[in-house]
């Protein structure tokens, strides 16, 4: 067990520069004074969407840049998610993280050509898939010359309309020897809703994270955003920024916890 979780954080999209300055300066001031590593997320654009009237990005060139300017403004690492072979040559440059998102986490092409830029590749874990069978997702990235993997469980289909997070998968997953991480914030997303924009229930991220955090969890990704329901995606499971800090306060008191526990010998 890690010594301290680290974080993905950030918005769902990228909306603004201004925006991604606010959340990333936020979130770094909090997780430098608590000891946490931090990378920041954001995706360049948002190509799997419900309706054809969704937000989708702001230009991909711009919306690049913008996520290569927090990297440098702020010395943090940065992910984005990519959805074809040309978005990894996009963002590969800027990005110290490539994430394949979880319903193409079985595209043979797409992780393939993620693993070759040499940078991590975090797979996440398709609402259909199992466990178990996301070893076969990192034996892509690994017979592709990289082993520098990922993997995030964001919940299973639970219905049509709810997921469900199994922790006894994120341990199986853990066995394959990569970092897992607990996507808290889109675990919580309520798809196929009738209006067509998916819904979520964030009451219950901090639920999620301190249980994440007591199986010995390797990190956490969230989404955050001043005020999520302004958020052009995804802003129905987000975490309002201002929670931010109060909630990783108490994961690392809690980390802190359980470690003691685990160190201590049997009487």
């Amino acid at each position: 067990q890690s010594e301290q979780f680290f974080l993905i954080a950030g918005p769902c999209a990228v909306e603004s520069e201004r925006m991604c300055q606010e959340i990333a300066g936020h979130v770094k001031q909090i997780t430098t004074t608590l000891g946490i590593n931090y990378v920041f997320k954001a995706s360049f654009r948002k190509a799997n969407r419900s309706r054809l009237d969704s937000f989708t990005g702001i230009g991909d060139r711009r919306a690049i840049k913008i996520i290569e300017g927090i990297r440098d403004q702020f010395d943090l690492p940065v992910t984005t998610d990519v959805h074809s072979v040309a978005d990894v040559e996009l963002v590969a440059p800027i990005a110290d993280i490539i994430q394949i998102p979880a319903f193409l986490c079985r595209q043979t092409e797409l992780i393939v050509a993620a693993a070759k830029t040499g940078k991590i590749v975090n797979i996440k874990k398709g609402q259909f898939m199992s466990a178990a069978a996301m070893r076969f997702a990192v034996q892509k990235a690994v017979d592709s010359g990289n082993d520098q993997v990922i993997l995030t469980e964001r919940g299973n289909s639970f219905g049509y309309t709810d997921l469900v997070v199994d922790f006894k998968g994120m341990q199986e997953m853990q066995g394959f020897g990569v970092p897992v991480v607990l996507d808290c914030t889109h675990s919580l997303q309520r798809p196929n809703q009738p209006q067509g924009v998916t819904g979520g229930a964030p009451e219950y991220i901090e639920t999620l994270s301190r249980a994440a955090i007591s199986m010995g969890i390797d990190g956490l990704f969230l989404e955050t955003h001043p005020n999520p329901a302004v958020a052009k995606s995804d802003g129905a499971n987000m975490l309002k920024m201002s929670e931010l800090g109060l909630l990783l306060e108490r994961l690392v008191a809690l980390r802190s916890l359980i470690k003691s526990f685990s160190s201590q010998s049997p009487k």
